[in-house]
């Protein structure tokens, strides 16, 4: 069965949302602490809702934005691919422009998360290179590698003709004779 063809099984977008908001609540509420234990001002420990609070709500917001709208538009779209990552990654760009107050910077903050979130989700979702399978030998991984990019010789001297290391069987042959015809120089063959 190609990939293409499995039947799309939809997400529960709500669940997911109030997950993202959850895990990425929780760590604004870190970020929110430290910010509150840096302060020149020693406030008290309520600091990090009173004072540094808006970094608690910015990072909720985030998180179930993106959360949300990334499960919502695959349900809508019926497809599970780096566009919807694409699509939640501008509106939760969105949300922390948004703390900043102007059009531009909500566009910005939104395009380069959008791009960030999407090119990650499209290479893999991975920044430690290509996962190995580990039930598959490396030698029979290249050389499924192998046949699956292989061409025939035919093929190839069609397209880009002989030569710069490319030679198809006979290739001698019609040399000697094309340079014997060319030049009339005999040219001795190969023991």
């Amino acid at each position: 069965m190609a990939p293409g063809n499995e039947a799309y099984h939809p997400h529960d977008a709500i669940k997911a949302a109030i997950n993202g908001t959850m895990i990425t609540g929780a760590a604004g509420g870190l970020v929110s602490a430290i910010q509150n234990s840096l302060t020149k001002k020693n406030v008290s420990a309520w600091g990090v809702f009173t004072r540094t609070g808006g970094t608690i709500a910015v990072f909720a917001a985030m998180g179930g934005t993106y959360e949300f709208t990334r499960f919502a538009s695959a349900n809508l779209r019926e497809k599970d691919d780096s566009l919807n990552t694409a699509l939640g990654g501008f509106l939760a760009g969105s949300v922390l422009g948004l703390r900043f107050g102007t059009t531009p910077a909500v566009l910005g903050f939104g395009a380069l998360t959008a791009v960030v979130m999407g090119a990650y989700d499209y290479t893999g979702g991975a920044l430690t290179g290509y996962r190995k399978d580990s039930e598959m030998d490396e030698f029979e991984r290249k050389e499924l590698l192998r046949k699956n990019r292989r061409r025939p010789i035919d093929q190839t001297i069609s397209e880009i003709g002989e030569g710069r290391g490319v030679y198809g069987p006979g290739y001698d042959e019609r040399r000697r004779e094309r340079i014997k015809e060319k030049y009339g120089i005999e040219v001795p063959a190969k023991s």
